[in-house]
């Protein structure tokens, strides 16, 4: 007979090319902490302070559960070592959360770093595999999901645009989108 239901670890992804992947995810996490469960955040291109969600996160996470290791906008060709050796450092930090150490962890734009060959397939389903060896649920964000990653996932939310203030060259915003 197979695991209870309760203790299988969930795969989460919010995806989709609407603004708002790294709003559910962090609504995902403040659920979750509400709930008493322990949670690590990692953010994948994102440097540290650059973003407003990174300062209340900080605030909200014991201070080894939260890493922005991100060296900034990733532009197709350029410094990809320097992005890729970021991305890595990210993956080294998550996997150790995974030992045992959280219930739920974050991973915000991992499915970009992915399609931007930043990480391998096989880093990512190394990272999965270890989620469901430990019982860990997993929340990942990024457009464009393969289907190999699909697959595994229980949960798939594609938030899609219907309207943007940017089409209306409208910049962006504090606190709206950083």
């Amino acid at each position: 007979m197979g695991e209870k239901p309760e203790k299988q670890a969930l795969i989460l992804i919010y995806t989709g090319e609407g603004k708002g992947k790294t709003s559910a995810a962090i609504g995902q996490a403040i659920r979750a902490l509400g709930a008493g469960l322990r949670v690590g955040f990692g953010q994948f291109l994102k440097r540290d302070f650059q973003a407003g969600e990174q300062k209340v996160l900080k605030q909200l996470l014991p201070p080894d559960m939260f890493l922005a290791s991100g060296a900034g906008f990733f532009l197709d060709g350029r410094d990809h070592e320097r992005h890729r050796a970021r991305a890595l450092s990210l993956l080294d930090w998550a996997m150790e959360k995974l030992e045992g150490r959280v219930d739920l962890l974050v991973l915000d734009e991992v499915v970009y770093a992915l399609g931007k060959n930043l990480i391998t397939p096989e880093e990512l389903a190394n990272l999965l595999d270890q989620a469901r060896k430990t019982k860990s649920h997993l929340v990942l964000t990024g457009r464009n999901v393969p289907e190999w990653l699909a697959d595994q996932a229980d949960l798939i939310s594609d938030i899609r645009v219907v309207k943007h203030h940017f089409e209306q060259n409208i910049p962006a915003r504090k606190g709206i989108e950083y």
